[in-house]
């Protein structure tokens, strides 16, 4: 049976990060992002060509999954919620209600997870989702990870700094 995990950026160094990935053993990396670079020297291996780099030296596949990324009318639905209550990017710790409805609607709607497994490479055991939030509750990885969860029956873990 497959272990699905999600992992963030922000709140790791380099090291930390694929140590993260590492000691869950993860060997699918699917990256969530429509744009895949990160802002700031501290997160540069974050950004796509180095990450995709490094997880290829540890030996852990990589999938951009651009589709399942949050279109930009959304992001930006996020970034007035986000001024509203007077928080950053980075300090979310939840998203919005609008947010979720909106990303239940655009992505988790036409979603299917046999077709998302189907998709995976053959031995795909420990798939880690990844988007750059800190917290789970505060990036859409947390909705699609407990859509696969629920409709594949399978334990979901979260990775943390």
């Amino acid at each position: 049976m497959p272990e699905l995990l999600t992992i963030g950026v922000y709140g790791y160094d380099e090291a930390g990060f694929f140590q993260a990935l590492q000691q869950a053993g993860v060997d699918t990396f699917c990256d969530l992002r429509a744009r895949r670079g990160v802002r700031g020297a501290a997160y540069a291996f974050a950004n796509s060509q180095r990450l995709q780099q490094r997880l290829a030296e540890l030996g852990i596949r990589y999938l951009h999954l651009p589709d399942l990324a949050p279109s930009p009318t959304l992001r930006q639905t996020q970034a007035a919620a986000d001024k509203a209550e007077k928080i950053g990017r980075r300090q979310r710790t939840l998203l919005s209600p609008a947010f979720i409805a909106g990303y239940t609607r655009q992505v988790l709607a036409p979603f299917d997870t046999g077709a998302f497994f189907a998709a995976l490479p053959a031995g795909a055991q420990v798939i880690a989702l990844f988007c750059v939030e800190r917290d789970p509750a505060a990036c859409h990885r947390s909705l699609l990870a407990a859509r696969i969860a629920q409709d594949a029956a399978l334990p979901l873990r979260h990775l943390l700094p």
